[in-house]
């Protein structure tokens, strides 16, 4: 099981404890509000921490909190509502103490020149449940999360969960011909068992009575047979990648001071940064400058109104799609919708719940940078494409600091073209996606990763000497040559070839790809399937 970072955990578990006390001996309606806005928090932290079965407490412990908030009038609630929210607090408490498993120590068959400073590999736990015809299929899925760096635990079904920490995942294989009935409960004790972690039903059918049936037992993700290899590993190395994104930035447009002081109060609650402004004379100037994701607007202000500055940022460039959301006490729903129609995204009217406000806000925001993502990421593998790839790299050269070295590898798959040629390009893109699912599983949320075309990729390893960055990814060369991947007959194996540069004894972005694309070539003239350094 993922390591949980205590501080900012225990910070959030310790407000929403707080909050709840504080209701259970007052019983006041804000209180009671501000107890469901701590859960929603814990659970985006959760969500971002990539940890999917203390998400799924958190939103049982949200719903259950929102279908019994009503009005003042309803508060405080009858004895029995607030027993049934202390049970499920307390489960969601217990998972998250339980959750904080010890870092594991590093491998010792590493090279010295690896094991310190960096922890490279990130280990984790899988459990396997299978049934006795399918150990060829639960088998290759074993060597393939090992290949990863997962410990893999293979048991079949009529074991009951081991008495150890919950992994990561676990992943269930079931018999060709199954009895379904004995598999829910099976499933159902291993969801109790295991409340974090995230389970796995391999080889559904497309119907979706008994996909409904496993989620009910406690199934996270149902896959089809035909999807199976690739979908897993890649689902099971997104829960891994535990970087936090860029924090939420709200920009409010409001000349309330009481509604800013609110509004703001809600946004911090949730970790979203915001900035706000009484003057719509202002809102270019801060936008210029602040950059936010979503823009909160008042309807009504002085000079012009709400729709009005919506109406002049839609006809920049800049923030023709930045989420604007109007605030407004304005009921009239055929002005609402005028204001829509104009430019606006949403309209929420005051007074606002703030449940509500902070989950609109972190709704836009989503779907605003994953349209930005999808732009920058390349479709095959997730990973950056050559241009966000290249104006990273030159971000990062632009802040390093003054010693502080960066290491960039071009990487090449050796004999691609005849892969293509001899197994066919879906095999091919098996074995792209297999070396970048490699570099995410082997590197860090902070290096660069890039796909910069064909079958080339490009990494930047921050902080790093040369010296290290050699030996990381030489070490990734050999796992990846040990990589089986799979083709209709049987499995092949590939290899790549890699060339190394450093900053600053090569200053510019372009300077450094161009230097590691030479070591690349040398290393390609020397045999390929080698690192090479590039000459000084």
């Amino acid at each position: 099981m993922s390591s949980l970072p205590l501080s900012s955990v225990e910070d959030r578990v310790y407000v929403l404890r707080t909050r709840w006390e504080r209701y259970v001996a007052e019983g006041r309606f804000e209180q009671f509000i501000e107890f469901a806005v701590a859960i929603n928090s814990l659970a985006e932290h959760f969500n971002r921490l990539r940890l999917p079965g203390l998400v799924r407490l958190c939103e049982g412990l949200e719903n259950a909190a929102l279908a019994r908030l009503g009005d003042q009038s309803g508060h405080p609630l009858a004895q029995q509502d607030i027993l049934s929210l202390q049970r499920q607090l307390d489960t969601l408490l217990g998972s998250v103490a339980t959750s904080r498993a010890p870092v594991p120590a590093r491998r010792t068959e590493e090279r010295s020149t690896v094991s310190h400073e960096i922890d490279w590999v990130k280990p984790r736990s899988v459990w396997i449940v299978t049934s006795a015809d399918r150990r060829e299929l639960s088998d290759g899925l074993s060597r393939q999360l090992q290949f990863f760096g997962f410990q893999v635990f293979v048991m079949t079904w009529t074991c009951k969960p081991p008495q150890a920490d919950a992994p990561l995942a676990v992943l269930f294989v079931p018999a060709r011909a199954s009895a379904q009935g004995h598999e829910l409960s099976r499933i159902e004790g291993f969801r109790e068992a295991c409340p974090a972690s995230q389970l796995f039903y391999l080889g559904v059918e497309s119907v979706i009575d008994p996909i409904v049936a496993l989620m009910r037992a406690g199934i996270d993700v149902a896959i089809p047979s035909e999807e199976q290899p690739s979908m897993v590993l890649n689902r099971i190395l997104d829960l891994v990648q535990t970087h936090e994104q860029e924090k939420h930035k709200v920009l409010l447009v409001e000349d309330s001071r009481v509604a800013v002081a609110l509004i703001q109060r809600t946004l911090a609650e949730h970790g979203i940064d915001s900035r706000a402004i009484g003057d719509p004379g202002s809102l270019l100037e801060v936008l210029e400058n602040y950059r936010p994701d979503l823009i909160l607007m008042d309807m009504y202000m002085p000079r012009f109104n709400g729709v009005e500055a919506t109406r002049v940022l839609r006809q920049m460039s800049a923030y023709q799609s930045i989420p604007i959301v109007y605030l407004s006490g304005e009921s009239d729903i055929g002005m609402q919708v005028e204001a829509l129609r104009l430019g606006g995204d949403q309209f929420l009217i005051k007074p606002f719940n703030p449940v509500l406000l902070a989950a609109v806000v972190k709704t836009k925001i989503e779907r605003f940078r994953e349209t930005q993502r999808s732009s920058r990421l390349d479709g095959l593998t997730g990973l950056l494409n050559h241009t966000a790839a290249k104006a990273r790299l030159k971000s990062m050269v632009g802040t390093a600091p003054a010693m502080g070295p960066i290491t960039v590898a071009m990487i090449d798959i050796d004999h691609f073209k005849s892969i293509n040629d001899t197994y066919g390009h879906p095999v091919g893109d098996q074995v792209i996606r297999g070396l970048a699912w490699l570099l995410k599983a082997r590197l860090r949320s902070t290096d660069l990763i890039g796909r910069y075309g064909g079958e080339e990729f490009i990494v930047a390893l921050p902080d790093v000497d040369p010296g290290l960055a050699r030996s990381v990814i030489d070490r990734i060369r050999a796992d990846f040559a040990a990589l089986p991947h799979a083709h209709p007959g049987g499995a092949l194996y590939a290899t790549f070839s890699a060339g190394i540069s450093v900053y600053p004894e090569i200053d510019a972005a372009a300077g450094l790809t161009e230097a590691a694309d030479s070591a690349l070539l040398h290393a390609k003239r020397l045999g390929r399937n080698r690192v090479e350094h590039a000459v000084g």
